[in-house]
C-alpha cells in the first residue's frame, strides 16, 4: 500500500509565479513531498483544516495571523528583498532567484530543523536501476561516457548521477563552485545527522535534466567512506526519492570496490585494445574470480567508445556530448537494451538485495 507523503505547500498571490514554481517542482524527483500550490489564502486555509502541511513556503504578502495559528510543520517566507514583520519570525528565502536555488535553500533549512528521519515517509516501493560505470584502465573516457548516458537517459527517466572518483575535476570542468558537496553529505551520514536525506535534497544540482550530487573535493572523503556507508547512502536515496536510475561513476578509491560493483544492476566498462590495457583488464577479472565475485563479471558490458574531442567547458561541453558521435553511440546502446533497463536481481527488492551483500564474508572485501 502506498504511504501518505508529507505535503510541501507553496502559496503566492502572484499567479504566474506560483504556477511557474509548480511546473518546476513537478519535474523534481529528489523531493520526498507531495507538492501543492495555492494562489489565495482562503484556499490554503481551507486545505490546511483538512490536511496537515509539513512545509509551507509562503510569500510575505500572503502571510497572515490566521496562517500562524494553524498547525503547520515549518513555515518559510518568500521574501521580495525587503524585511517585513514575518521575516523576523520565520526563515526567509529571496523569491526572485532561480527556482532551483529557492528549493535548495528551503530543503536545507528544513533538513536542519528536523530532529528525526522518521518524519519522512518512504516513497512507494519500486525497483531502482543502479548503473555502474567503471574501468580498471585509465584514459577510456569513462566519465565522458557516464555524463553522456546520464543526460540522454534523463530526457525520459528520473536520473541521479553520482561521481565517486577521488579527482572528478567537476568544479573546473563545469566552471561552477558548490557550497556543499558529497563530502558534506558523507559527513552528515557518518555523524548520523537527523534527516540527512533532506540535506542531500538541498545539495542536488541539475544539468540538462540530469540531477547530480556535486562530487567530493578532497580524495580522503572517498577513501574514508566504508562500503556499509555507501550502501546506506544508496538505500536512503532509493527509499526517499523518486529516481528511476542511479548512475554511479566509480573510481578505484571506493572502499570494498568489488562488492560495491555487485550493487549495480549493470556495469559499463569502457576499454582499450592496447596490450597494457588488456593486461589490466585480465588482472581485474582474475581478482574478481579469486575473491568469489564472479557474479560481477556477468554484469559487465565492455565498450569501445568512439573518440570525442571538444575545447568547450561548462554547459557547452555537456551539450557537445549529447549531440556528438559519442551521443549517437549511447542512444543506439540504449535503444538496443530498451529504454527501461531490466533488473537482473531475480525478483529481489533493492533493500533485500543490499542486505544480502552486507552479509557476505569479510574475506570478499
Amino acid at each position: 500500500m502506498k504511504r501518505e507523503r508529507n505535503i510541501f505547500a507553496v502559496c503566492d498571490l502572484e499567479v504566474e509565479y506560483a504556477y511557474h514554481f509548480m511546473e518546476y517542482l513537478s519535474k523534481k524527483k529528489n523531493i520526498p513531498f507531495e507538492i501543492r500550490v495555492f494562489t489565495s489564502v482562503d484556499t490554503l486555509l481551507g486545505f490546511v483544516k483538512e490536511q496537515e502541511i509539513e512545509l509551507l513556503l509562503i510569500s510575505e504578502k500572503a502571510m497572515c495571523q490566521e496562517i500562524q495559528e494553524e498547525k503547520i510543520g515549518q513555515i518559510m517566507i518568500l521574501s521580495e528583498g525587503v524585511s517585513g514583520i514575518y521575516s523576523e519570525a520565520y526563515p526567509s528565502i529571496y523569491k526572485y532567484q532561480s527556482s532551483n536555488q529557492v528549493i535548495r535553500e528551503a530543503l536545507t533549512c528544513y533538513g536542519e530543523g528536523k530532529k528525526e528521519m522518521g518524519k519522512l515517509p518512504a516513497v512507494q516501493k519500486k525497483q531502482v536501476e543502479i548503473l555502474g560505470v567503471y574501468s580498471p584502465v585509465g584514459r577510456t573516457m569513462k566519465t565522458t561516457f557516464a555524463l553522456t548516458m546520464g543526460q540522454i537517459l534523463a530526457k525520459r527517466k528520473a536520473v541521479l548521477y553520482m561521481n565517486l572518483e577521488e579527482y572528478s575535476g567537476f568544479e573546473y570542468l563545469l566552471e561552477q563552485t558548490y557550497e556543499q558537496t558529497m563530502g558534506d553529505l558523507l559527513y552528515y551520514l557518518r555523524q548520523k545527522t537527523p534527516n540527512w536525506i533532506m540535506r542531500m535534497s538541498g545539495m542536488i544540482q541539475t544539468m540538462n535534466n540530469l540531477d547530480f550530487l556535486p562530487p567530493v573535493f578532497t580524495p580522503g572523503d572517498i577513501q574514508s567512506t566504508t562500503l556499509e556507508e555507501w550502501i546506506e547512502l544508496l538505500q536512503g536515496i532509493i527509499d526517499y526519492s523518486n529516481y528511476d536510475i542511479i548512475l554511479l561513476d566509480l573510481g578505484d578509491g571506493v572502499s570494498g570496490l568489488y562488492r560495491f560493483l555487485d550493487q549495480c544492476t549493470k556495469i559499463y566498462m569502457p576499454v582499450r585494445n592496447d596490450p597494457v590495457s588488456q593486461a589490466k583488464i585480465t588482472q581485474f577479472e582474475t581478482i574478481l574470480r579469486t575473491l568469489n565475485q564472479g557474479k560481477v563479471l556477468g554484469k559487465i558490458q565492455k565498450l569501445k567508445l568512439p573518440y570525442h574531442r571538444t575545447t568547450h567547458k561548462g554547459v557547452n561541453y555537456l551539450d557537445d556530448l549529447v549531440w556528438s558521435e559519442l551521443g549517437d553511440y549511447v542512444r543506439e546502446l540504449i535503444r538496443k537494451e530498451g529504454v527501461v533497463l531490466q533488473q537482473e536481481k531475480k525478483g529481489k527488492g533493492n533493500e533485500e538485495w543490499m542486505e544480502d551483500s552486507l552479509q557476505m564474508s569479510d574475506r570478499n572485501l
